[in-house]
């Protein structure tokens, strides 16, 4: 039995993770979904987003699902990343038949450090009017991201894939921190021969991903440049209700949708459950379950393919129509 602490969160999370867990169940795996609570209703009710409770649960359970954060989202999901020091945010960029993407045969994978940069929130007011962010890179933390990128990369070659990880990177003009992310990078590249290595400035990297995606596999880059650079990438695939993620590290696995809360359409039963049941897939292979995540993801291509989807999509089911559409075929 896997225990998964399910954390629904905010808007349309409360929506879309249920739908997620009717496909999880269509498995027949043996779950034990644990629910715990963190989010703006939290925060307003407990006077704190990211509950003692929630954390140590997320801690005890072989793997999260969680929906989505509202304003709480830095004290609650990112927060959690550090606390379980998922390391890796992993986020696939796939077209699938049936949706509007920028080319068909789009499939890589961008892989975020997830720990570190300016996302670390380290700000300061040095002087009247005058702000800093600090940026912090380390090298521990480069080789562990870049050796989980060239591992994915093996992963994924012995799939049939092309084996080759690409670096985003600025490092001609943050010639300290990406000059040790570039260098670094390298250094691991020589550990896999077998595994072609290239790097880009992350502003061509930016319009590499639109002028031709289809010639990535992995792509690795820091934190803040990977959170920009995963969003414009969904946005070739259908947008952020085709995008999941997943934060992994040496104990704990968090996965997530990579959209929001969407307060403007929650409660309204049309939130596309789609990326959400991506992260499920993610969570099953996170947990060596490939047989049943290779039945969900082939289910919900033929939901897509079909149109059986929700209004954003083009089609005319609620977000749970769409789940049970996906469930079915997967119970087949």
């Amino acid at each position: 039995m896997y225990k998964i602490c399910v954390i629904e969160g905010d808007g349309i999370g409360k929506e879309v993770v249920p739908a997620a867990l009717e496909v999880l169940k269509a498995t027949g795996i043996d779950f034990e979904f644990i629910h715990a609570e963190a989010g703006d209703e939290v925060f307003k009710k407990r006077g704190v987003a990211l509950p003692e409770e929630t954390v140590e649960i997320a801690k005890e359970c072989d793997a999260v699902l969680f929906g989505a954060a509202g304003e709480t989202a830095a004290d609650v999901i990112v927060k959690l990343r550090k606390i379980l020091d998922t390391y890796a945010n992993v986020r696939p960029v796939k077209s699938y038949r049936g949706i509007r993407c920028l080319k068909e045969n789009i499939d890589y994978v961008i892989v975020r450090e997830n720990t570190e940069d300016l996302y670390r929130g380290i700000e300061a007011q040095v002087a009247d009017g005058v702000y800093t962010a600090t940026r912090v890179i380390t090298e521990k933390a480069c080789r562990r991201i870049f050796k989980f990128a060239f591992e994915l990369a093996e992963k994924r070659k012995r799939e049939g894939k092309r084996g080759k990880v690409t670096c985003a990177h600025k490092a001609n003009v943050l010639k300290l921190t990406d000059g040790v992310f570039k260098r670094i990078f390298y250094e691991v590249a020589e550990e896999y021969p077998d595994i072609e290595a290239e790097d880009y400035y992350i502003d061509a990297m930016n319009m590499y991903i639109i002028t031709r995606p289809e010639t990535f596999d992995v792509v690795v880059t820091s934190n803040l440049f990977g959170d920009i650079l995963s969003d414009g990438a969904a946005g070739t695939v259908g947008g952020l209700g085709m995008a999941p993620s997943a934060n992994i590290g040496d104990r704990h696995g968090l996965f997530e949708p990579v959209h929001g809360s969407a307060p403007d359409i929650a409660g309204k039963g049309i939130a596309n459950p789609t990326a959400t049941i991506l992260a499920g897939v993610l969570m099953l292979r996170y947990l060596g379950e490939e047989e049943a995540a290779n039945r969900v993801e082939r289910a919900l291509e033929e939901v897509l393919e079909k149109g059986l989807t929700t209004p954003d999509l083009g089609g005319s089911l609620t977000t749970f129509e769409m789940a049970r559409e996906v469930a079915k075929r997967v119970r087949a």
